[in-house]
């Protein structure tokens, strides 16, 4: 069933075509079950109503599922600060709250595959290397980023991108963004059709961004459909209304892909 999760469920979204590498692994990802959170479900939805935006636009039967799908994450998923950050349990709250959000629509658990977080206290910097399409030449730097999801087993964040994006309307969220990459690697599939349109949708952004045209979507969509797609995700799940109205064939893409319609949040919530 989760082969489709990221995907058009009947009409699935194909990318498995896009599967990247991230070169070595340089984090240990054996690590121990994470220790259950003290608190009751209660305290947890008061830190997640507190910190996390979307909680308020969730029909009441969509907070019933979360809850215990949040607790079950974090008892699942081991967090770990980089460099002695300090963790708290409320930062693990926020983003296991958004990372069950993005999954609410599909019954089954999506993140066997996922052996741990870990954060940063701000952006950190990785080595990367780009190759010029016409020359052949490969130019080899260092980029200060805020999240990565590296391959299929480890979600990289930047705390203070996390908690600045819960104060924006500019469709920024690291952990949607960095959660698509996450379930894209992990449950690859979909359809020649559906494939089609996605690939237009992201030509029609890319022909934007070459024109110099303001566009809804961050240009940073334009990278690749890789990035296409989970730039996509974040307007679908933060602006979901703009997202309807500007791009509708994208969001019904979406839409059937996560099974959920944001956009009727936005116009039932108060």
């Amino acid at each position: 069933m989760l082969r489709s999760i990221l995907f058009l469920a009947a009409a699935g979204v194909v990318i498995f075509f896009l599967w990247r590498r991230f070169g070595p692994k340089t984090i240990d990802t054996r690590h121990e079950r994470s220790p259950a959170l003290p608190s009751p479900g209660a305290d947890l939805s008061n830190v997640i109503a507190r910190d996390v935006r979307l909680w308020a636009h969730l029909p009441q039967s969509l907070k019933d599922t979360l809850l215990p799908r949040v607790r079950e994450f974090i008892e699942r998923i081991p967090f770990e600060g980089a460099h002695g950050f300090e963790v708290t349990d409320d930062m693990r709250i926020v983003i296991a709250a958004q990372a069950c959000i993005v999954t609410l629509g599909h019954d089954d658990y999506p993140f066997d595959d996922l052996h741990g977080i870990t954060l940063h206290p701000d952006e950190f910097v990785v080595e990367e290397s780009e190759e010029d399409e016409e020359t052949g030449v490969v130019t080899e730097g260092y980029r200060a980023i805020s999240g990565q999801s590296q391959g299929s087993d480890r979600i990289v964040l930047s705390w203070r991108d996390v908690a600045d994006s819960q104060t924006r309307n500019d469709g920024y969220n690291v952990v949607i963004h960095e959660v698509t990459h996450f379930l894209e690697h992990s449950h690859p599939g979909g359809d020649r059709a559906a494939r089609a349109a996605l690939e237009a949708a992201y030509e029609s952004l890319c022909d934007a961004v070459d024109r110099g045209e303001e566009t809804l979507l961050d240009p940073y969509g334009a990278e690749d459909l890789t990035e296409f797609l989970a730039v996509a995700a974040e307007f679908f799940f933060e602006r979901p209304v703009d997202l309807r109205e500007r791009h509708p064939t994208l969001y019904v893409l979406l839409r059937d892909s996560f099974r959920l319609d944001p956009a009727t949040w936005q116009a039932t919530s108060s």
